[in-house]
């Protein structure tokens, strides 16, 4: 059923794909193709945050879809690294700050769905717990040091540490 809602490219019906997909049949090839036919936040959002975060897949596919040239397709990777960091409730400090680099690397995508969802990687890493709030800073601090000349990076690193250290 999942599938044939999906394949009926209605916005909604792609949502509502979301939430009732089987999580034992949800394969890599299926993340993949639905991950390159996101074409709203809300849809990629919902999808990354009810289904993908909960597959085997997710931690390979989050990091593996910031590399990805379409926009939707990339916030994907940030959005799954968001769900990842808001709902996987036994993952280490470690695995979760392996997504550093790639935030540090694509914080100078000016799209504004990638931006923000770069900034909600961090901000959601840096909130998992008192542990990560102090290497979640660092790496926004990090963010200005490296693209003192991108108002992208200057948003998701400022927004990121005031977020950060009012908590």
């Amino acid at each position: 059923m999942a599938l044939k809602l999906w394949d009926s490219k209605i916005h909604e019906a792609r949502i509502l794909a979301g939430f009732i997909d089987e999580l034992d049949k949800v394969t890599e090839k299926q993340m993949d193709k639905w991950a390159s036919q996101f074409d709203s936040w809300d849809v990629c959002d919902q999808v990354c945050a009810n289904l993908f975060d909960k597959t085997p897949f997710a931690y390979k596919k989050a990091k593996e879809w910031t590399s990805k040239k379409e926009e939707f397709y990339k916030r994907a990777g940030f959005a799954l690294m968001a769900a990842l960091a808001w709902h996987d409730k036994e993952v280490s400090d470690k695995k979760l700050m392996e997504f550093f680099p790639y935030i540090k690397k694509h914080a100078i995508d000016e799209r504004n769905y990638v931006k923000k969802a770069v900034n909600w990687a961090l901000r959601q890493i840096g909130k998992k717990r008192e542990s990560l709030k102090k290497p979640a800073i660092k790496c926004a601090e990090e963010i200005l040091k490296l693209y003192p000349n991108s108002k992208s990076a200057k948003f998701i690193a400022n927004d990121a540490i005031r977020e950060l250290k009012k908590r």
